[in-house]
């Protein structure tokens, strides 16, 4: 199949409403029924503006986060109206791929 890697970058403590950005577009992406969604933690990350991010032993909010999907470029545009609908202030990359599944079973 063709479609896009779209991947958002968010940290531990940037929120839409009571929850976190990331827990949000995760939400939004099942409503959807989009199927195949990532969700990793980084250690250190640096943002647009030059500030450093990391995640310390005590205090976890500033810890990157990237959610990273695989899908159709409808899917993509679907939950982009979505957040863009919602106002959520979030960077994000999009750019073509050709994705797949080997392998029985």
């Amino acid at each position: 199949m063709r479609g896009c890697q779209l991947t958002f970058y968010t940290q531990q403590n940037h929120r839409h409403g009571h929850q976190p950005v990331a827990d949000w577009i995760m939400g939004e992406v099942r409503q959807l029924g989009i199927r195949g969604a990532t969700l990793f933690t980084g250690t250190e990350g640096i943002d647009h503006v030059g500030k450093r991010h990391a995640a310390r032993f005590f205090e976890l909010a500033e810890q990157p986060i990237e959610i990273v999907l695989a899908i159709t470029d409808d899917e993509a545009e679907r939950l982009l109206d979505v957040i863009r609908a919602e106002h959520v202030r979030v960077f994000y990359t999009r750019f073509p791929i050709e994705f797949g599944t080997l392998g029985d079973g």
